[in-house]
């Protein structure tokens, strides 16, 4: 008798440690912090980072929190953001582009940050590709070769191409205005660069190249930019000017051609990169990754609208084409 009593007498005292021990057992918390303003309804890229972590066992909500700020392009809100990150103790930081991952890095030197950038290393966030040595790692997109290939792929679109605009957003490394400016030398183009900081400062841009009679227009890779691309496809259809972008979701809204990384293939990496610190790696050993799917995306619909017959032998080597 006196043992039953004393079994549940135990019994009845281990159910609040349980209890307690479940209550602390948290699930870890992802911080996302990118400049742009809040996407309605959902950021295509999250989309695929939602996906990415889906697949390694993180859902939102279940088993993982994921703590959301968007800045609206200000650098004063970002410090805010990546500050209030800090203090909710966040596991992770993923970021995208030099102005949030600089505002991460300045916020804490102990949480792993996952971030998609131009030039890791150029940028001043890790030492090497190879061997990142601090708490940053991610996806390096290495945007100085693909701006060369894009100014390629406007020539063999327009082959008399002469004057073309390049569209940089100065928040982001002068290694791809560079980049531009040298391929066009080699193909013979005229550049004129032009810049854009905030969205309010778009408009001037297209109007200046429209002021030039540039026959075409180079946008070089921001996460401004890709935060207004309605703006965008807009400006560009009421200056008449052929613009390349960077990826798919400019062509996909309106903009005529875009060549870039996978946007999935790209943030499935990084989504992969967060797993892995999620599960006790440390991104200080763990190399940045390099996309190796690009996809080159036309929209037909916007060339008939500029009156234009995309070449054969290009609209052939499409991945998709929007009609």
């Amino acid at each position: 008798m006196h043992l039953g009593v004393l079994a549940l007498a135990l019994a009845a005292f281990a159910l609040p440690l349980a209890a307690n021990a479940q209550a602390v057992a948290k699930p870890p918390r992802i911080g996302v912090l990118w400049q742009t303003a809040p996407p309605p309804p959902v950021h295509p890229f999250m989309t695929a980072l939602l996906q990415g972590l889906k697949e390694r066992g993180w859902e939102d909500g279940k088993n993982v929190v994921i703590e959301s700020r968007y800045a609206g392009n200000d650098a004063d809100r970002l410090a805010v953001f990546a500050a209030e990150l800090v203090r909710l103790k966040v596991d992770v930081i993923t970021t995208a582009g030099d102005l949030s991952t600089h505002a991460a890095q300045k916020a804490t030197a102990t949480i792993p940050i996952v971030t998609s950038v131009g030039f890791p290393v150029e940028s001043g966030f890790v030492k090497s590709l190879a061997r990142p040595g601090g708490n940053i790692t991610g996806v390096a997109v290495l945007a100085d070769e693909l701006s060369m290939k894009r100014l390629a792929l406007l020539k063999e679109l327009l082959p008399r191409l002469s004057r073309v605009a390049v569209l940089w957003d100065p928040v982001t490394h002068e290694r791809q205005p560079k980049a531009a400016e040298a391929s066009a030398r080699t193909l013979g183009v005229q550049v004129q660069m032009l810049r854009a900081r905030t969205p309010e400062e778009l408009a001037p841009a297209f109007e200046a190249a429209a002021k030039a009679r540039a026959e075409a227009l180079l946008v070089l890779v921001s996460p401004m930019f890709g935060g207004n691309r309605p703006a965008f496809a807009s400006l560009a259809a009421r200056h008449r000017i052929p613009t390349m972008y960077f990826n798919k979701t400019f062509a996909e809204s309106g903009g005529l051609i875009s060549y870039g990384p996978s946007p999935e293939e790209q943030w499935t990496l990084i989504a992969g990169q967060i797993d892995q610190i999620l599960r006790g790696a440390r991104p200080a050993k763990l190399p940045f990754q390099q996309p190796t799917r690009f996809e080159l995306i036309i929209n037909l619909k916007t060339a008939r609208a500029l009156g234009m017959t995309i070449p054969p032998a290009l609209l052939q080597r499409a991945d998709y084409v929007v009609e």
